[in-house]
Parts: structure tokens; sequence; C-alpha cells
């Protein structure tokens, strides 16, 4: 799942592993939307990876 939030000038992009609740996050200027996703899900992964 992913999900966004906006605040401001500056976008915080969540992606969530539903089965696990493992949860890994990006920040970043509102311009950039599918670079925050694509990071957070990138981050996501290395984080499942280490489990």
């Amino acid at each position: 799942m992913v999900e966004l939030t906006r605040n401001g000038a500056y976008l915080k992009c969540s992606a969530v592993h539903v089965a696990t609740g493992v949860e890994a996050s990006a920040i970043g200027p509102v311009t950039e939307r599918t670079g925050l996703e694509r990071i957070a899900i990138a981050k996501l992964k290395r984080a499942l990876a280490s489990r």
C-alpha cells in the first residue's frame, strides 16, 4: 500500500507491506511524486530483504 500526505510544498510517501506492517517513507517536493513513490518502495524492499 502506498500513501501520500501533503504538507505545504512537501509530500511524504509511505509504503507499507500489509502482511508484515513494515513501513518505509520518503519526503520531498510535491513535484516529485513518482520519484518519491519509487524511493519509498525501494526502501521497503530493502527493509523486507533484511528481515
